[in-house]
């Protein structure tokens, strides 16, 4: 017999694109709100005066000094990255090279690929991450090591075998041939297995050849509901160097276009260097770009132009970006993304913020009908964010006078330590 569950606490969700609605219409906040959930799924939320009375039978959790919103997803992650989070001193190509080639080496072996996955979904979940657009390595183990343990947790997880055949070692290449079948086994074992989906993974293009991109492109149009996953113009050195190998296409967009990896469901890390038209292009075909500040900031790539992107009808998600990225938390992506906006002369209002991390991120996977906001028929996937979880947050909330500020200093003072609960489906999947 299904267990039905309230949870009494300020709620808070993204209902709207604020640019579409504008920022007051844009949320809906209930300062003494309820939460109901049942079979995994949010049947009911509002004020806790309207519905208490409604779901009685409710077995009911109340919480004090918190804010419930709905789980972050992130759209850019590394999961093999792990071990090499906070590395010195290298921008991305001789990143690549010194730390995340010999990191992913390890994953030939299945056991480390499964402490790996454990300890990463663990630390995601610590964060109040409860989807993600994960990379793996070009090994098939890792993939398999991964959706076993998110399938374990019953996440909502999407990732991919990375394909490379060329400009990495060669202790990391696969063929054209053997990533097509690779990938096509992959996606046969866990695509909608569960609440499990699948990406088509060339790294970049720099590290696949014509051929192989080609047969990335065949498999992406083969299988319904399939993502695509990789990198775009997140360093200046990389965009000469996609100009060198791809001397025919008129940009690094157009090496992807011309494959077929484009559109619905395909998501480009970075773009911190796109043109105008590659923006217009990513906006008519409904492709999505994750922004991914820590990242961008760490590696010195450069500032990204959200405003371009969203004017352009770019879908734009959140991304940490893990090992590059320095933190798990979308609170800090966020703290990162307002001082990037800062130095173009621009704000990030903390609900268009709260945006990006939620529905924002749910509307780039197109997983919005599922996942993003707390509405009735949504997976029951939230966080429950500790207004007391530092002293100096505390403090900072002591003074607050708006659900703007309180929301704000969240976002600019918080990290894991403001997450006191993190429910996947319904379950409790992290207590502090």
């Amino acid at each position: 017999m299904s267990q039905r569950k309230a949870y009494r606490s300020a709620i808070l969700h993204s209902i709207a694109d604020p640019r579409d609605v504008g920022i007051e219409a844009s949320y809906a906040y209930f300062e003494d709100g309820l939460l109901v959930v049942e079979d995994g799924k949010v049947l009911d939320v509002g004020h806790a005066d309207t519905l208490l009375g409604k779901f009685s039978d409710a077995d009911l959790t109340t919480y004090s000094d918190t804010l419930i919103t709905a789980g972050f997803i992130d759209t850019h992650i590394h999961y093999p990255q792990l071990d090499i989070i906070g590395a010195y001193g290298e921008q991305l190509l001789e990143w690549l090279e010194t730390y995340t080639f010999p990191a992913e080496r390890k994953f030939e072996d299945p056991e480390h690929a499964t402490r790996l996955a454990q300890v990463f979904l663990e630390e995601l979940l610590r964060n109040g991450t409860t989807t993600a657009l994960v990379f793996g390595t070009v090994h098939k183990q890792s993939i398999d090591a991964f959706f076993s343990e998110a399938q374990k947790l019953d996440l909502r997880m999407i990732a991919g075998k990375v394909m490379m055949d060329r400009n990495a070692p060669e202790y990391l290449r696969d063929t054209p041939e053997s990533a097509y079948a690779d990938s096509k086994e992959l996606i046969e074992r866990w695509h909608g297995k569960g609440r499990l989906h699948y990406a088509v993974t060339p790294r970049f293009a720099p590290t696949s050849t014509p051929e192989q991109l080609a047969l990335a492109g065949q498999l992406f149009q083969e299988y319904p509901g399939l993502y695509m996953h990789t990198h775009i113009s997140e360093n200046k050195q990389e965009i000469e160097w996609v100009r060198g190998l791809f001397p025919e296409r008129s940009g690094y967009l157009d090496v992807y276009d011309h494959h077929g990896l484009i559109g619905e469901r395909a998501v480009f890390a970075h773009g911190v260097h796109l043109c105008d038209d590659e923006c217009q292009r990513l906006g008519e075909t409904g492709s999505a770009v994750a922004f991914c500040p820590t990242s961008n900031l760490f590696l010195g790539s450069g500032l990204l132009n959200l405003d371009k992107l969203e004017e352009c009808g770019v879908r734009v998600g959140l991304g940490t970006d893990v090992g590059a990225g320095t933190s798990f938390s979308q609170l800090q992506s966020l703290n990162e993304a307002y001082k990037v906006m800062q130095l173009q002369g621009k704000k990030l209002d903390p609900f268009r913020a709260l945006y990006l991390a939620t529905l924002g991120g749910a509307r780039s996977l197109y997983l919005d009908d599922r996942i993003g906001n707390l509405q009735p028929g949504k997976d029951a996937d939230f966080v429950v964010l500790d207004y007391n979880a530092t002293p100096l947050i505390s403090r900072r909330m002591a003074q607050a006078t708006t659900l703007a500020e309180r929301l704000f200093a969240l976002m600019i003072l918080g990290d894991d330590r403001a997450v006191k609960e993190t429910y996947a489906a319904g379950v409790c999947r992290h207590r502090k």
